[in-house]
Order: structure tokens, then sequence, then C-alpha cells
């Protein structure tokens, strides 16, 4: 190769970099695409989180409109969308909220719902990321909406308040009633 040649190449490799960079903040996480959206809900079956002894699985997604929500206690955007998701479980009746409490210590995270209410009809424990890694989950907080038939409509990643339900949870909740048959 030309001497000159070989001059350009630290130029390029740096010029490559930038670009990559540039594009990478450019990328909005909270859309990245999930490859579960349009599948079935990975099986699962954890311990229910504040009763060891109840299993909790796709069985408790079957015929019903979900949010699963992963949250943990030490995770300070799942406590900022903790009071949205008491009011949602409060007023959506037929929607239920799942937890799957991610990475977390028992103890800590029963405290956390003691202290600031449950909004969950359960929530399952995976302190291993036995089930998270299947739902591809990589962070917290981070929710699944999950149809009537138990596929996986929508992944929100990051904290959910009143704008993010309103304008991105709420309407796509409201197609899939409108499109179930006897769920409008």
């Amino acid at each position: 190769m030309h001497a000159s040649l070989k001059s350009f190449i630290p130029l390029l490799i740096f010029l490559g970099l930038v670009a990559l960079l540039a594009f990478g903040l450019k990328t909005d996480p909270h859309k990245v695409p999930s490859p579960l959206v349009g599948k079935p809900a990975p099986r699962f079956s954890l311990p229910a989180l504040q009763d060891p002894t109840r299993t909790v699985s796709n069985a408790d997604l079957a015929g019903r409109l979900s949010l699963v929500n992963v949250w943990a206690s030490w995770c300070v955007s799942c406590r900022a969308e903790h009071k949205e998701l008491m009011r949602v479980s409060r007023e959506e009746g037929d929607l239920q909220l799942l937890g799957l409490n991610w990475k977390d210590d028992a103890v800590a995270a029963t405290r956390m719902l003691r202290v600031y209410g449950d909004p969950y009809l359960v929530s399952a424990f995976d302190p291993d990321n036995q089930v998270g890694i299947h739902w591809g989950v990589y962070g917290a907080p981070e929710t699944f909406v999950v149809d009537f038939e138990g596929i996986i409509r929508y992944k929100h990643i990051g904290p959910i308040d009143r704008a993010v339900w309103e304008q991105d949870l709420r309407p796509r909740i409201r197609e899939i009633r409108k499109t179930a048959t006897g769920h409008e």
C-alpha cells in the first residue's frame, strides 16, 4: 500500500467510530424493537414473591388481558412508576397487572410492596434471571402488553407515567379490547 494512503487509515477508522456514535446517540432506547412482539409469551414457572408455595406461570395469563411489569426494589425508576401502576390497577377493570420481580431480594421487594402498595395480582420472583432472560429483559422497569390469547403485543422500556399510559399503552390496550371477540 502506498505510504500516503496508509496515513488515512486512522482517519477513516476515527470517522467510522464517529458515525457509529452519532447513530447510537440518535437511537431512542425506549424504542428498541423486541423480537417477542407478535409471538406467544415465553413459557415460565416461578414461585410467587409473597407466597413461595404458589406458582406463577403462563396459566396466569390465559384468557386475560395483562400487563407484565418487570420491577425491583433497588430500581429507582420502578419506584417512580409505582404510583401510576397503582392507579392503573384500580381503574382498569379487565386489565391484570402481573409483576416479574427481577434480580431482587425477596425481603426488600416484599417491604416495598407493603410500604408503597401492591398493584399486582401476583408477582413472580426471578432473583437469578431464569425467566427474564427468555423474555428479553435487560433492565428494569420493562412492561409487556399480553393479549387475551397470551400473545405479546407490545414492549415498553422504562417507567410508566401518566403520559406514557395515555399516549402509548392505553391506546394499544383499547385496540386489543376492540379487536378481541367478546372483550370490547
